[in-house]
């Protein structure tokens, strides 16, 4: 039966919260885990619905997979490479990381193409070229892609954008191929710092993650470790903007504020007071906040991931802000669900024009994981009434214990059968 998030609005948030273990980071990790041929154990691993589809997936491969807590024991030992052409691989977009994972491994994969999240199209090609590049040849057979390589050699290669997904692949396939590969315009979030910190431990030879060119030096085979996660930046980031939309005093705990830092100037620019100390972050809402314009870039920029809950906390805002993605084209789905609760919001291409307003409690629907919690935020606003969120499951997907969470730090939320 699916669920709705029932919101009673107008509470400023206060407490401790403290943030999980990446979810960007986990869905690549634990592909990466079938690489090794002994145990891997990841510790802070985020209890969500990504992670147990995953852990399934593994599991149908022949892996045994444990999972206790926030920590995952994976043998993989027992793997084989068997086609994955849809089924759960469908309901993950990060699924690709199979693709690179089970190529390194065993030389061949298929994989049906990824979903998840549906605000726009994910184009897989710059994976494609790069498993091309190292000597696989790439096919689409009815909706899955084929992956074959008789051997993977190392390459020079260039990425056309600056892609995550892509950046993290080619690490995945090349970390046993023979020779040296090197990945220019490489992505340089924390993520991939993660993974290949993760592949180092398990005896790759990695280095420059986290800057544009990262070079991959091939090993004949990997073995098990024990790897705790990065605390997850979108999260956080999430949190540290419902603090200051509902102009609460919130300590945000266990997350490393050098990740932060673009979403902690933009609310210092807007007015909020945040103090920073090693591993938290304390933010204070204020009754008044100035305008900013935002533009959502690759890191070190601002995350296109709080971009859709920037955009709640924009509305509370004096005068007009401008918010831009540079990243996605399309990402602006929970726009019109906030016009609903009385935003004052004009779309044009990719940016949005955001003027304060106060807005109302409405009934509202999630199309994706960051609407949901932009959604989420612009109803802890809305002191009315009682905001209804259909769509909790896009939420579910990315935020651990969320409800209790906010329950904790005053906010009256809630479940209800829809």
């Amino acid at each position: 039966m699916s669920e709705k998030l029932m919101i009673a609005g107008g509470n400023p948030l206060r407490g401790i919260v403290t943030i999980s273990g990446a979810k960007n980071s986990a869905v690549a990790l634990l592909p990466a885990a079938i690489l090794a041929e002994s145990t891997v154990i990841l510790d802070n691993l985020p209890v969500i619905g990504d992670v147990a589809i995953f852990a399934e997936i593994l599991t149908d491969l022949g892996a045994s997979v444990e999972w206790q807590g926030d920590q995952m024991i994976i043998d993989p030992q027992n793997l084989k490479a068997a086609p994955m052409p849809n089924g759960k691989v469908k309901k993950l977009r990060a699924s690709y990381y199979l693709m690179g994972a089970m190529l390194g491994r065993f030389g061949e994969a298929i994989v049906g193409l990824p979903g998840g999240c549906n605000f726009e199209p994910r184009p897989i090609d710059q994976h494609i070229k790069g498993f091309e590049a190292l000597g696989a040849q790439v096919s689409n057979e009815y909706g899955a892609i084929h992956i074959r390589a008789k051997e993977l050699r190392g390459a020079k290669i260039y990425l056309d954008v600056v892609s995550v997904g892509a950046t993290i692949n080619i690490m995945l396939a090349a970390a046993k191929a023979k020779g040296v590969t090197i990945i220019e315009n490489a992505a340089k979030e924390p993520e991939i710092i993660d993974v290949a910190t993760l592949l180092n431990a398990m005896g790759a030879i990695i280095k420059g993650a986290g800057t544009e060119t990262i070079r991959i030096e091939g090993v004949d085979s990997l073995h098990g470790c024990r790897h705790s996660i990065i605390p997850d930046r979108i999260q956080a980031g999430t949190y540290m903007i419902a603090a200051a939309a509902t102009r609460g005093d919130v300590t945000i705990d266990n997350v490393i504020p050098k990740h932060m830092e673009a979403i902690t100037a933009k609310l210092q620019e807007m007015g909020v007071h945040i103090y920073e100390m090693d591993e938290s972050i304390r933010v204070i809402g204020q009754h008044r906040y100035e305008s900013v314009d935002v533009k959502a870039l690759v890191y070190p920029g601002f995350a296109t991931d709080l971009q859709s809950p920037m955009a709640s906390l924009l509305t509370q805002a004096k005068g007009v802000s401008i918010l831009t993605d540079y990243v996605y084209n399309n990402r602006f789905k929970h726009i019109p669900e906030l016009l609903r609760m009385g935003a004052k919001i004009k779309v044009e291409g990719r940016s949005a024009i955001i003027e304060g307003s106060k807005l109302t409690a409405a009934r509202v629907k999630a199309t994706d994981l960051r609407a949901g919690a932009a959604l989420l935020i612009a109803g802890l606003t809305a002191a009315n009434d009682v905001t209804e969120v259909f769509g909790l499951e896009y939420i579910e997907r990315g935020y651990e214990n969320l409800v209790e969470n906010f329950q904790k730090l005053g906010a009256k939320i809630w479940k209800e059968a829809e």
